[in-house]
């Protein structure tokens, strides 16, 4: 770009290059997802559809950066998980948010009429917000991973008792909101199976437990040393290894308890093998 004295403009940006060395978590949200749910006909307590849809653009936004090593999503929600040592846009936070969340809305719009091919879209036009927080250990990280399944779960075993209240015990929204105030999960069970015959147990394992994406690699063709190398320390070799297995990996989603180690356990090249 060439210099001019209005250049001095420049001065006025902040900086806001995130932490190095720490795991970059994005967040996006629906913004008014509450009244777009209703304008567009969604099946409560939940629309496969939609949640398919989340999980498709989803897909393409990790396929767009490969710096996004597992993604989380219920509901309206999406979680994008960065290596801890990427450099993407230099580590900058409004670059890095804004490119995640427009991507994601181009391509949930782009995407809707393969999921919905006889509703079409109407204003307010679906939009999302997005915030990063950087998270400095592996362990952290997992906890917010932990914190957004079990968010699932609460929310959903809510919503599906709420849901059958209403549409097979003929209740109002308000009645069905007090009949469940002050009950635990164990109360909301025993409402489901004694008055509806609905064993929660048995519901949708993507309702229940939320959509996990990652990269899956064949047996023994795993990326040797997962984040535990970073790449600056990696021979010209390895790097090419590494690139060549990222692209020969297939995203995959899937609807699996990311609460506990096992997951990680037997995917390395995710987080690593740390456990600070």
């Amino acid at each position: 770009m060439a210099n001019s004295k209005f250049e001095y403009v420049k001065a006025f940006e902040r900086d806001d290059r995130i932490l190095p060395s720490t795991w970059i978590v994005v967040r996006i949200d629906g913004r008014g997802f509450h009244k777009f749910t209703e304008r567009h006909g969604f099946t409560k307590p939940n629309d496969a559809r939609a949640l398919h849809l989340m999980n498709a653009v989803a897909m393409e936004v990790v396929k767009d950066l490969p710096d996004i090593v597992l993604s989380y999503g219920i509901s309206d929600e999406y979680s994008f998980v960065l290596k801890r040592n990427t450099t993407l846009f230099e580590r900058r936070e409004s670059k890095i948010v804004t490119t995640i969340v427009s991507n994601f809305t181009a391509n949930y719009i782009y995407m809707w009429p393969d999921y919905f091919p006889e509703t079409k879209l109407q204003r307010p036009l679906p939009t999302f917000d997005g915030r990063a927080v950087p998270y400095p250990t592996t362990h952290i990280l997992r906890d917010y991973m932990r914190w957004r399944q079990v968010d699932a779960h609460i929310n959903n075993l809510y919503n599906t008792t709420f849901w059958a209240l209403i549409q097979q015990g003929g209740m109002t929204a308000a009645e069905a909101e007090k009949e469940l105030a002050h009950t635990l999960s164990a109360d909301k069970n025993e409402i489901l199976f004694s008055r509806f015959g609905i064993n929660y147990n048995k519901e949708d394992e993507m309702y229940k437990k939320g959509s996990v994406i990652f990269r899956e690699f064949e047996k023994g063709k795993e990326v040797d040393g997962g984040e535990d190398v970073p790449d600056e320390r990696m021979t010209k070799s390895q790097l090419e290894k590494r690139k060549k297995a990222y692209k020969k990996s297939q995203i995959v989603v899937r609807f699996v308890d990311i609460m506990n180690d096992p997951f990680y356990d037997e995917r390395p090249w995710i987080l690593g093998t740390a456990k600070e």
